[in-house]
């Protein structure tokens, strides 16, 4: 392969050389074709939080060792975000800013005895969040998540957070559907759940195809985590169904049995990630 009009065969083998702006491809001078930019990531969301529990050595597969052992519960959580980075001009851009995406975590005991989520399996409608995702170990893939929103008005349609409201929310890949949850808020105060009551790792890779045959090595990792703020959490009582699905292993998990159930809003930012 030659070398391209005006560059020499030195200078063509060390991209490292090139002064591009870009965080992630497409790598360009100007960095303005990103996908997605360095952190600070802020988030604000409104999510609906079902825990669950397993039998634990179902997870097994799903939970690299160094991670930790599974303990048999976890939580899902359905999320409708918006995000923006350092300026935020997203937020004038809504299409760049919004999401939907249903994340799962499972608690495991890490080696040193504490107690940690780790994430296996997550699914999101918008690639600037997916790519957000796979940099910090969240194993983001395409699928379509819906949710109830509780909007600040008193009406039928609404949703509002008071005793006897109705939520529900699905997350289906490749056209079928994995997830379905039903939930009634009490009225009560609720819970942190999931990874918003613990610390939560991931595993990082990235495959070599100058090396095919090469499985990439994994970095655990967990997000660096500031600015966080919420409106409080609103109990529910729950029901969750998973349905196997051909292509995804979040089916290994079998039947679920639905726990404590939260509701509310919450925001955060992601300042970039260290080792867990």
């Amino acid at each position: 392969m030659g070398t391209i009009a005006g560059m020499t065969s030195s200078s063509a083998a060390s991209p490292q050389a090139w002064s591009h702006q870009g965080f992630t491809a497409p790598f360009t001078t100007t960095g303005r074709s990103a996908l997605v930019p360095p952190p600070p990531w802020h988030y604000a969301g409104w999510l609906l939080n079902v825990s669950f529990q397993f039998d634990a050595e179902r997870a097994v597969p799903l939970v690299p060792p160094a991670a930790g052992r599974p303990l048999g519960s976890g939580c899902v959580h359905f999320a409708d975000w918006q995000a923006c980075t350092r300026h935020g001009e997203e937020l004038l851009d809504p299409v760049l800013a919004q999401y939907r995406e249903t994340i799962v975590v499972l608690e495991v005991e890490r080696p040193d005895g504490s107690r940690s989520m780790y994430c296996p399996a997550i699914w999101v409608d918008q690639d600037i969040s997916l790519m957000r995702g796979l940099l910090q170990g969240w194993p983001k893939k395409m699928g379509s998540t819906w949710l109830t929103r509780s909007l600040p008005l008193d009406h039928p349609a609404a949703a509002p957070l008071r005793a006897g409201s109705r939520l529900g929310a699905s997350l289906a890949v490749k056209d079928r559907r994995v997830f379905e949850a039903q939930a009634t808020l009490t009225g009560q105060p609720g819970r942190a759940l999931g990874f918003l009551g613990m610390p939560t790792i991931g595993a990082v890779g990235w495959p070599d195809l100058r090396q095919p045959a090469q499985l990439p090595a994994l970095a655990l990792v967990k997000p660096a985590i500031g600015e966080r703020v919420g409106a409080g959490w609103h109990e529910a009582t729950a029901t969750l169904q998973l349905t196997p699905h051909p292509c995804e292993d979040i089916g290994l998990l079998g039947g679920l049995v639905a726990g404590d159930a939260s509701a509310g809003w919450i925001g955060i930012t992601v300042a970039g990630a260290v080792d867990a």
